[in-house]
Formats: structure tokens, sequence, C-alpha cells
């Protein structure tokens, strides 16, 4: 080998050399620096929040993190994917290398990858614009269609969420064509009260807004979860034998179950002690029960 072309190789060798050096160095820089404001940002808002929840699902720590965590890493990866990517092409330009037919190359093989993988594409570009977007987060309960339960993990290409009986299902966020949060804003506690026709409805209107109340001021942590005072929307139907009250209250988001349950059971005590029976499905007071002829109550099973 001649020292012209040995001169040539050695000066190549160290253009190439310090082109993936410049590279390496620089995607370490800006990973570093995406991380850095990934970070400043949840403090940030920690800072803002003062470090409290404020009893919501939507406000979190790992809800925040996760998020934060997750767009963090698709900005880390497209990064990384630029600076590599021109380095590459800088060292193949340096190496003398013909470019044109070497992209259209592969741009055939990305549109066959691109094909073939097309639903993981689909899942991840889904997956971004949820994290983006803000449509959910840990610890959100969503119905996603095909599953309903607790999110537990958000990824860029799977939805991890938790049944009620405590499965873990597993859904592609390519998938989810429409989502129900049931966590964000508020949810609302709703009940139809059923009593005797006969009964006063502006007594039954005063003893279950009571009721309400007496939920509203008993303290934590029915106070906190029962966010405005209860509703009584009025007869929802009238029959012979019954009419129906319908009630309703709005509570913190996940906890109207929770709330209707207590609420339920209020009204129910605050009507026994005015003596008005409630009526069951059928029409049926207990006392009318109580009274027939030859009549006996007993549990059943089967």
């Amino acid at each position: 080998m001649s020292r012209e072309n040995w001169e040539a190789w050695l000066g190549t060798g160290l253009r190439v050399a310090l082109i993936v050096v410049i590279a390496f160095v620089l995607r370490a820089v800006v990973r570093r620096s995406i991380s850095r404001l990934i970070k400043r940002m949840h403090r940030d808002d920690k800072r803002r929040t003062g470090g409290r929840s404020g009893g919501s699902l939507l406000a979190s720590p790992e809800r925040r993190i996760q998020r934060a965590a997750a767009i963090g890493s698709v900005l880390r990866s497209a990064a990384s994917v630029m600076v590599l990517g021109t380095a590459a092409l800088m060292v193949l330009s340096q190496l003398e290398i013909e470019l044109g037919p070497l992209i259209a190359s592969a741009g055939f093989l990305g549109v066959a990858i691109g094909f073939g993988a097309r639903n993981l594409v689909t899942d991840v570009l889904s997956g971004m614009f949820m994290l983006l977007e803000d449509q959910y987060g840990v610890g959100d309960r969503i119905d996603a269609g095909e599953a309903t339960g607790t999110v537990v993990e958000i990824g860029l290409r799977v939805t991890t969420l938790r049944g009620e009986n405590g499965e873990l299902w597993y859904v592609r966020n390519g998938e989810i064509k429409r989502v129900a949060n049931l966590s964000q804003g508020w949810a609302t506690a709703q009940l139809d009260i059923e009593v005797r026709a006969d009964a006063d409805y502006e007594q039954v209107r005063k003893l279950i807004t009571g009721a309400g109340e007496e939920l509203r001021t008993a303290g934590s942590p029915w106070d906190e979860l029962v966010w405005e005072p209860l509703e009584v929307l009025g007869l929802e139907s009238v029959t012979l034998d019954s009419m129906v009250v319908k009630v309703r209250a709005r509570t913190m988001p996940g906890k109207a179950v929770t709330v209707e349950r207590e609420l339920r059971r209020r009204v129910k005590q605050t009507l026994d002690e005015a003596g008005i029976a409630q009526v069951d499905a059928a029409g049926v007071t207990l006392e009318k029960l109580r009274a027939a002829p030859g009549a006996t109550l007993r549990n059943t099973e089967g």
C-alpha cells in the first residue's frame, strides 16, 4: 500500500472515529437533558400541588411519575434514532459509499417491515397519544370496551388493568377504540327510594334530604367523598301500591358505589324511625307479609 493510500485511509478512519465519538457524546447529552427536563417538570408539579393529592386519583404521584417516565422514554428514543441515524449516514459518506441505492433499498425494507409490524406501530402511536393527551393514568378506573378495571400500568404498547375479581387484563393500546374514564372529574351516586303510595311525599323528601345532610356532616371520610348536597329529583314513578323517589349526589370519582351504599343505609334507618315502610320490587311491604294470614318469613337459599 502506497503512502498516499495509507494517509487517505488513516484520515478517513480518524474522521469516522470522530463522527462516532461526537454522535455518542451528543446522544448522551441529549438523553441526559431530556431526563433532567422531565424531573424538573415533575418537581415543579409537586411544588404547585404542595405534594398533596387532594384525595383525587387524578393527582396521584404514581400517575404523574409513570406518565413523565413514558414521555421521557419516547423523547430519548426519538433523539437516539435521529442522532445515530445522522451519524451513520455521515460515516457512509466518509467511506464513499453511494447513499442513493442504499436509501432506496432501505426504503423498500422499511415498507416491508412497516407492513408486517403495522399493529406494533399502531399500538405504540396510540400509547403515545394516550399519554400526551392524559386520557387516563395509573389508579384510574376505566372501561376500555373489552375490559373494565383499574389501571395498573401504562406502556407504549400495552395497558394493564386490574379487574373487579383481581384478574389482570393486558389490553393493546391500538385495540382501544374508545375509553370511558370513571375517575376523572366527578361521579354521581343515584338511588331509587321506593315507598308506599299513601306516604306523604313532602315528609319523605325532607327525611331523605336530612339523611343526605347527615352524611355530608358525618366527618371523615364522608365529607371528602360527597362533594355536593344531596338532590331530590322528584317522583320517578307512581303505581297503585308504591312511588319511587329518585335522588342523586355528586361524589369523588370512583366512590359513587361506596356513597350509594352508605346513603341507602342512612335513608332506610331514617324512614324506619319515621314509620315509613319501603316497598320491594314486587310492591309488597314487610308489614303486608307479616299481616298475611298464616304467613311466615324465612331465609331461602338456592
